[in-house]
């Protein structure tokens, strides 16, 4: 089980998350969101972090060449893709591309198979925000997703207190958050990363 925390803002919460056993961490690159960094702000919080740690760059509807120059200069790990990108500009991305898919019902999930990215991100859908919502969707629409083999990503509403139920239900390659770890937007509550990190690792491992 692997995961991931999502809207790093400062080198402290990076570090701290790290130290807590966090796979991987999310920089968030969309303006519209109050977790938002500039790219030199996110390389030199990346430039910081230990050895084997994935750096997720969080994207809503970037061009290509922001793509490009932001990989390169943060050394990104992934590419996610929050927005309304089509499949074609996420096969044009080189390396790792992560697709997020906003999920509030089963229509929502006629699109992802058109997506033939290295794993698919299921979130929460709120109108007029493209993640980090802190809202749950219906995990049987997810298992329906993992039937179709590609990797999945877990997201929307997962708590310390709430995780260990999901990794259990559903199975995911990897959990996301955000919000569920966070005292305010942007900044962590480690003892909740902690909690959260300690119960989904444990789950996974209980199911073995």
């Amino acid at each position: 089980m692997r995961v991931k925390i999502c809207g790093i803002t400062n080198i402290p919460d990076a570090l701290a998350s790290t130290d807590a056993g966090a796979d991987a961490l999310g920089f968030i690159f969309a303006p519209s969101s109050p977790r938002f960094l500039k790219v030199d702000a996110a390389a030199a919080i990346i430039r910081e972090l230990p050895p084997f740690i994935a750096r997720v760059g969080v994207f809503v509807d970037p061009t290509a060449q922001f793509v490009h120059e932001t990989v390169a200069k943060c050394g990104l790990s992934a590419v996610q893709l929050h927005g309304n990108e089509t499949p074609e500009f996420c096969a044009a991305l080189p390396g790792l591309t992560i697709k997020a898919f906003r999920i509030s019902r089963r229509e929502d999930l006629y699109q992802i198979r058109s997506y033939s990215t290295r794993a698919w991100l299921l979130d929460s859908h709120v109108a007029g925000q493209m993640g980090g919502t802190g809202k749950r969707f219906d995990w049987e629409l997810a298992l329906e997703v993992k039937e179709w083999g590609s990797p999945i990503i877990l997201a929307g509403g997962l708590t310390p207190e709430n995780v260990a139920e999901a990794v259990t239900r559903v199975q995911p390659y990897a959990v996301d958050v955000s919000s569920g770890v966070e005292s305010s937007p942007g900044k962590k509550d480690i003892t909740k990363v902690r909690a959260f990190i300690t119960a989904a690792k444990e789950a996974a491992s209980s199911r073995r």
